[in-house]
């Protein structure tokens, strides 16, 4: 029986484990929305909703803390920089988990964990991708010139 058995050990070692999370962490800090397995991503939500708590008080004390936690200085001032103050009004559930289907490979739940206050912003580089690229239609065939066309319509009514 699984009696105050919380933590999802996700078939690793504890050292293994913190590793993990403080490693997709702090990518989902830099890229604001990653795709992993199902199990994962409900134990990196876990992992990483106090972390956005903390950033909120952007104080020598909760950063060193975060840091303990996440072992990136990138990330770490992304999340007080830019994460902190954009959440500052939102009482919690900062990160949203989306189900992707199954992995090819081996039907593994797959899903999207990504920031909510940060969607549009995603959207936005999506369509500015979109946009840069010039739209053309790309076909195989060879054009026939315009007096071979003419030569072909006009030959049978003499």
């Amino acid at each position: 029986m699984r009696h105050g058995n919380k933590i999802n050990a996700l078939g690793r070692t504890r050292a293994h484990r913190s590793a993990m999370l403080s490693n997709m962490a702090s990518s989902l800090i830099l890229n604001k929305r990653i795709i992993t397995t199902l199990a994962k991503a409900k134990e990196l939500r876990r992992y990483l909703e106090p972390l956005v708590t903390k950033s909120k008080n952007d104080t020598t004390h909760s950063r060193r803390i975060v840091f303990s936690y996440l072992q990136n200085k990138k990330s770490v001032k992304e999340l007080f920089s830019i994460i902190g103050p954009k959440v500052l009004n939102r009482n919690g559930g900062y990160l949203r988990i989306l189900k992707m289907g199954f992995r090819a490979g081996d039907k593994a739940d797959m899903a999207m964990i990504e920031f909510v206050d940060f969607n549009d912003l995603v959207e936005s580089k999506l369509k500015e991708a979109k946009a840069e690229k010039p739209v053309s239609k790309k076909t195989r065939r060879k054009k026939k010139k315009a007096n071979q066309a003419v030569a072909n319509s006009g030959g049978g009514a003499e």
